[in-house]
């Protein structure tokens, strides 16, 4: 059997594979060795691919109030009650919750659905802001744009690694690491606690956890007060508020970085020192795991690389590690509630392009709700119809134990759960990884394909079928009249173009006449090249902001 060409979609990097398959649902998988994100390496997360195999206890027929019926009585009743919810108690009664694992395609069609035709902006998304990564990006570059490719960690005098389970849980990058380091570079470790004890580095400081900001800041300073900033670059690229810098030495000499560190002001120093003499410097951190600090941590990073004019070039720029598979799509297709679609805000410019683009009969006018705001929402029981793409929350989810509270639930999803069971509960059978068919945004912008290895099972279907289904069912087929995932990405390509004059990096044109064989054969390519390497933000003055309080970067 030929191999087929596929991503492993275990964690945010976007590894390829190499599947070959043999009878039933046997199959042999190896790292892909031409893919740029791992070039043949792959991590024990890819294991959970032979967990995807059985057909143990998989939904195999769409269910309605848990009775089994066909698709088109399914589909009927879904656009009914849905329609019914809507009539009675208005579009902000409506949300959508997605866990992630899905493909951009279908990202695209459940956003465009919600905010475009339901009219609501309730979209509830674990990744959404990935720890507030996302919204420093906007605060600082205009556009949330992560402007590292894995490539540049081999790149790089100095990898910087601010927390120690963000390389831990990302094998592959632990391995780019190791092998930049045999070329000679260095590596520092900031970490909590045990936090990466099985990595080696050339310098580890054990902080005190919420620290990893203000040694960061102090850093900045340090670079400050030494001449180490780009002053020309500063000048020319980056607006700096006015009391920015001020600002910035409250609480950051090196006694105070020290104590909030629970560090040795020597060992602050000869980190400092480390750091500012390095031109090519990659900072590899999780938002995610910081916590309550993520937003502080997220603003220290882009605020150093920012100053130290270490961005736009090869070896030099920040990187963030995200968990959730094609969480960077997701971000890209807008589906989530503080966004409106193809990286546009709610602005009454945006508003209008995508309400032509689309066709839209009832446009979200504004953000909505997600996390625990939704959960409120919930709990006091102003959600009346709740879609679910992909499967339940996961168990920590706030809004996981309130589903109960909602009249109507909706779920794709490949296996059945008590909440889906009993009256105003529809269950329609979609597939597992190994099964999908579409496109994945990896970390690092570089857009690639999943190929299905094995046929759906039994009555499923593609998540975006199943959405556009429900789309036309409620009157809306005109504008959801896909048959294959290729026409939903050459859409979804055509509207980060619309309209857009060079005021956003997003911009996939050079595939929107892209054909459905060349679809099919599609080969891993990222977007933006090398972002912001000519100094140039997507901001009205073409320059980046320094971020001197979260409330700017917000």
């Amino acid at each position: 059997m030929p191999a087929i060409r596929s991503l492993c979609g275990q964690c945010g990097l976007g590894c390829g594979i190499r599947a070959v398959t043999g009878e039933g649902r046997q199959v042999r998988i190896d790292g892909d060795p031409v893919h740029p994100v791992n070039g043949g390496l792959l991590c024990a997360k890819s294991g959970a691919l032979d967990d995807m195999l059985p057909l143990d206890d998989r939904l195999l027929r769409p269910m309605v109030d848990d009775r089994a019926v066909g698709w088109d009585r399914a589909l009927g009743q879904a656009a009914r009650r849905l329609g019914d919810v809507i009539a009675r108690h208005g579009p902000d009664s409506v949300a959508l919750h997605v866990p992630g694992g899905l493909l951009t395609e279908d990202y695209y069609v459940a956003n465009k659905l919600m905010k475009g035709f339901i009219g609501s902006a309730h979209i509830d998304a674990l990744w959404a802001e990935a720890g507030g990564m996302a919204a420093a990006q906007r605060a600082a570059f205009g556009e949330d744009v992560m402007p590292a490719a894995a490539e540049d960690i081999g790149r790089a005098d100095l990898i910087l690694v601010v927390g120690g389970d963000a390389v831990r849980r990302h094998p592959v990058l632990q391995d780019r690491i190791e092998a930049a380091r045999e070329q000679g570079a260095r590596l520092i470790l900031i970490a909590r606690g045990d936090e990466g004890q099985e990595i080696e580095a050339d310098l580890r400081l054990t902080v005190t956890p919420g620290g990893e900001a203000a040694l960061l800041s102090g850093l900045l300073l340090h670079c400050r007060d030494g001449g180490v900033l780009d002053e020309a670059f500063l000048a020319r690229s980056v607006a700096v508020p006015s009391d920015f810098w001020a600002g910035l030495r409250k609480g950051h000499d090196l006694w105070s970085v020290a104590r909030a560190c629970g560090l040795e002001p020597g060992e602050v120093r000869a980190f400092y020192e480390a750091v500012a003499g390095s031109p090519r410097l990659v900072t590899l951190f999780s938002p995610c795991e910081a916590g309550e600090d993520a937003r502080r941590l997220s603003a220290a990073v882009l605020n150093l690389h920012l100053a130290t004019g270490r961005i736009g070039r090869p070896g030099a720029t920040p990187f963030a590690v995200t968990d959730a598979a094609n969480g960077m799509g997701g971000r890209e297709v807008g589906c989530r509630a503080g966004e409106l679609a193809a990286h546009r805000d709610f602005s009454p410019d945006a508003l209008a392009a995508v309400e032509r683009f689309w066709g839209a009969t009832a446009m979200a006018r504004q953000s909505g709700l997600s996390g625990t705001a939704l959960a409120e929402a919930m709990g006091e029981g102003r959600i009346k119809a709740l879609l679910m793409l992909g499967g339940l929350p996961s168990a920590g989810h706030p809004i996981r134990g309130l589903l109960d509270r909602v009249p109507l639930l909706i779920a794709t999803t490949p296996w059945m759960g008590p909440e889906l069971r009993g009256a105003g509960r529809v269950a329609l059978p979609s597939p597992v990884w190994v099964e999908k068919d579409g496109t994945l945004t990896g970390a690092d912008r570089l857009i690639s394909r999943q190929r299905r290895l094995f046929p759906l099972p039994g009555e499923a279907k593609p998540d975006w079928w199943i959405v556009t289904r429900i789309a036309r069912a409620m009157g809306w087929g005109d504008a959801f009249h896909y048959e294959r995932p290729a026409e939903i990405y050459r859409e979804h390509v055509r509207l980060t173009a619309y309209r857009n004059e060079g005021g956003r990096l997003l911009n996939l044109s050079r595939h929107a006449p892209i054909s459905n064989p060349a679809y099919d054969e599609l080969t891993p390519w990222r977007w933006g090249e090398v972002p912001f390497d000519e100094g140039r933000f997507p901001t009205p003055d073409g320059k980046a902001r320094l971020i001197s309080s979260w409330d700017q970067a917000g």
